[in-house]
């Protein structure tokens, strides 16, 4: 494996870690709004089942 393969793994690890952090915080702050704009925008109705399976 020589550096620039390497290089490129390390890349794709950070940038999935990127995006898993940048999903925690956009669901953080969406659960911080109040209920009836969440539900305006289909907040409740988008991740609801995903929580309930443990996923």
């Amino acid at each position: 494996m020589n550096g620039s393969t390497l290089l490129r793994g390390v890349q794709h690890y950070v940038g999935k870690i990127r995006t898993m952090r940048n999903e925690i915080r956009t669901q953080r702050f969406m659960n911080s709004l109040p209920a009836d704009i969440r539900k305006d925008i289909g907040w409740p109705d988008m991740y609801g089942e995903r929580r309930y399976r443990g996923n």
